[in-house]
């Protein structure tokens, strides 16, 4: 049985992320664990809340809330998220976990004993009423590039210029607001990554078969200006992974924490080790998916993340793991992706503008929102969410095609023939003709899901849905059963096996549609059509069926006007 590692980029705790976060990892990684689940693979799906960082004791503090109180609150709150939206990862973790404590102390250790660690004296802004160092984040003031007054230390929101805390004009503590501010000296860790640079490149240069997306900017980071530069990975901050060697302490380091960046991708091994402390099993469960010394040699793993995370993804944590010098599973593929935009602009938290993951849900079911996304998932360049796109994708995908072919076969069924699927006779041609088509169909749909292109694997279903239409339409089951019943039984009894054929190869797309196709049908499960060619016919004569509510609703258009209204944002 083929084994499949899956993670995609692990959300911030900071807040509820919005439409274009999910489809940028989670929600392309879901269909892949679903459809190579569905093909008989052994499949481990890991996420986890991105925890530590300025941004989560700024929010913290925000919110009048101790931090780690306020992160196990808001991973409760993105953990029933990914459920509304049927997300099925095998474990959501945390990476303040403890096993992510150890094992990021654990990298730590193995980088220095290779040399890899360097300790390095930097001059960072100090602030005497809060006591202490403030990070990049942790100060505010006028941006001296568009004058914008909210900027912060590392970049102006407005503008979007890069600056460093000196850059900023009447520089403040984002903490106190203190403008009594010092530049004073302090030591940190940092990762010789440049150390690595050859290793690096022939690792991505040997992944021929990785999206242009991703090498580019793996390939551009290592060559672009200096080359790659080494990376502090440690910060002067309360909240995070305390900063030890091993399970020893690490002498000039006291107070001082790993930063996010070093221990958020550590999480997704640590993810999988608390997958199997959660379930009671033996370390050898996970370290199966992760060391290649004890099983994880034989294990796919594939990545999914936002074109953002690539650098991180492609150069810092395979350094980490490289420099470990252990036999720690290395990525095999990584499906990045582009932005999707929000009606010709960014998503906006501060500002109200575009739709985040608590309010789609309180606006409709997932599947609407789930096949939109993914029908335009960004592969190829930014996409952009529109209302009118939306509408579109549920009245003329979801409504009128899948939709009115399993409303109209089961109405028309028990109108005529009762509870259960006819018997019928042999198949006619309208049969052959489309039998074949969906056997072509599901061999396409089947090559775009192997390959990871998302958006032509939801063109080849739609088509598949078209198909069935098509048939119903052309052999007429209304007409054929006023003079020859055993003809629209025929008919009928095919569309069943339609029914259930687009249950299961739906199942990844929209998996709460599939499973009202498969509860209408009696059926406990919908198999993958292992054989395209043998796909149909399954279905046995005398099976009940009922006929399901809706699957899906119409977006009418002033439903349409009232929803692009609301989530414009401010003016």
């Amino acid at each position: 049985m083929p084994r499949t590692l899956i993670t995609s980029a692990l959300p911030y705790i900071n807040g509820i992320k919005h439409l274009g976060n999910l489809v940028g990892s989670q929600l392309p990684a879901d269909v892949h664990a679903r459809y190579l689940r569905a093909r008989g693979h052994e499949v481990m799906f890991i996420c986890a809340t991105d925890e530590h960082g300025t941004p989560a004791e700024l929010a913290a503090a925000k919110a009048g809330e101790p931090v780690a109180d306020y992160c196990a609150r808001l991973w409760g709150e993105q953990k029933a998220l990914a459920d509304g939206f049927r997300l099925s990862f095998d474990h959501f973790g945390r990476s303040s976990s403890p096993e992510n404590r150890a094992l990021t102390q654990h990298f730590a250790g193995r980088l220095a004993d290779a040399g890899l660690i360097a300790e390095v004296m930097e001059r960072q802004v100090y602030s005497p009423a809060d006591g202490r160092f403030l990070p990049d984040r942790y100060i505010e003031g006028t941006c001296p590039n568009c004058g914008y007054p909210r900027a912060r230390g590392d970049q102006c929101e407005n503008c979007t210029k890069q600056l460093d805390p000196t850059d900023l004009i009447e520089p403040r503590s984002a903490i106190s607001g203190s403008t009594d501010l010092e530049v004073r000296e302090t030591k940190h860790l940092y990762l010789r990554q440049s150390a690595l640079k050859g290793e690096l490149r022939d690792w991505i240069v040997s992944k021929t078969d990785w999206p242009v997306l991703s090498t580019s900017i793996a390939l551009k980071w290592l060559d672009d200006g200096e080359g790659l530069q080494d990376r502090g990975i440690t910060r002067d901050l309360d909240w995070g992974v305390p900063v030890r060697r091993g399970t020893e302490p690490w002498p000039g380091m006291e107070g001082k924490v790993f930063y996010v960046w070093f221990d958020a991708p550590i999480e997704y091994i640590a993810a999988t080790a608390e997958w199997a402390h959660a379930n009671g099993l033996p370390e050898s469960a996970w370290r199966r998916w992760w060391r290649e010394d004890e099983g994880a040699a034989d294990v796919r793993y594939v990545q999914f993340m936002g074109k953002d995370n690539v650098p991180f993804h492609t150069l810092s944590f395979p350094a980490t793991i490289l420099g470990s010098g252990e036999p720690w599973k290395l990525v095999d593929y990584i499906k990045s992706f582009n932005y999707l935009n929000y009606d010709g602009g960014k998503f906006s938290t501060s500002q109200g503008r575009g739709v985040f993951m608590d309010q789609a849900l309180a606006i409709l079911p997932s599947d609407y929102w789930r096949w939109w996304l993914l029908s335009n998932v960004p592969e190829s360049g930014d996409a952009n969410f529109t209302w009118e796109s939306f509408q579109a994708g549920v009245n003329k995908d979801l409504a009128d095609v899948l939709g009115n072919f399993v409303s109209r076969v089961t109405k028309f069924a028990a109108a005529r023939f009762g509870s259960t699927v006819p018997e019928g006779g042999e198949w006619g041609s309208l049969e052959v003709e489309a039998a074949e088509s969906v056997a072509n169909g599901i061999v396409a749909y089947q090559a775009a899901m192997d390959a990871i292109q998302l958006r032509r694997a939801a063109q080849e279903l739609r088509q598949l849905w078209v198909t069935g239409n098509e048939y119903l339409q052309s052999a007429a089951p209304w007409t054929a059963v006023k003079t020859d019943p055993e003809r629209a039984a025929t008919i009928i009894r095919f569309a069943f096996d339609l029914i259930a054929l687009y249950a299961a190869l739906s199942e990844p797309f929209i998996p709460d549609a599939a499973a009202a196709m498969r509860k209408a049908l009696g059926l406990d499960a919908a198999p993958w059509p292992e054989d395209p060619a043998a796909a149909l016919g399954r279905l046995p004569a005398g099976q009940p069926f009922e006929v399901p509510p809706v699957l899906f609703a119409k977006l009418d258009d002033a439903t349409r006007a009232g929803l692009e209204a609301r989530f414009a944002g401010a003016a």
